[in-house]
């Protein structure tokens, strides 16, 4: 029988929020963190989160992406708990709100999946946003038609409320260190930032 898990990528599988290291490069940490914040709260639509903060780095050039990426470090237990999860027999996704081009650079984790946005590069420097992942319960959808899993062999993992629509179509969900919002709806809550904690669980 077929089983899936389905990790979120900032602030879950890695320590750090993408757009958030883009926005040092782009100096506008501030103006981002506060989207971002509200975001993940579930005070502004997700997607106008992500337009406004897209807006907010156009003209970065792929350097300096590259070095913003280059930041980006796996959450504790993040490697063990791929490679049990995978013994156990899990397809394992990474479906992110955030873009493919840092999860990428995980790729040899085993990771089955990689489903996120792309950033839009002219000239080595970010002119926009090709949106694929808005609604992550959508992406599930689509996961759980192609690989013919039912909803009581998925398990999700995230921290915030983009996470909510993956949550409807799980059949167990762990909230990982994540936002009230989230905390709310989970079956398993996480709050020791080491990612082989979702074993006890699957």
């Amino acid at each position: 029988m077929k089983k899936l898990i389905v990790i979120d990528f900032d602030s879950t599988l890695v320590n750090n929020e993408t757009i958030d290291e883009l926005a040092k490069e782009a100096n506008k940490e501030k103006e981002i963190k506060e989207i971002t914040k509200l975001a993940m709260n579930g005070k502004i639509d997700y997607r106008d989160s992500l337009i406004k903060r897209v807006e907010l780095i156009k003209g970065l050039d792929l350097e300096k992406v590259n070095r913003a990426i280059s930041r980006i470090t796996l959450t504790k237990g993040a490697e063990d708990a791929i490679k049990e999860l995978k013994k156990r027999g899990y397809i394992v996704a990474v479906v992110s709100g955030g873009f493919d081009i840092a999860i990428k650079k995980f790729k040899d984790l085993g990771i089955d999946y990689i489903i996120a946005n792309e950033l839009i590069l002219k000239d080595n420097k970010v002119v926009g946003v090709k949106e694929k992942v808005i609604d992550k319960g959508k992406i599930i959808d689509e996961l759980m038609k192609k690989e013919k899993i039912d909803k009581d062999n998925i398990v999700v993992v995230g921290d915030g409320a983009n996470d909510l629509s993956m949550f409807k179509k799980a059949g167990l969900r762990i909230a990982f260190c994540a936002k009230p919002i989230l905390k709310k709806e989970a079956d398993i809550i996480i709050e020791n930032r080491d990612l082989r904690e979702i074993l006890k669980y699957v």
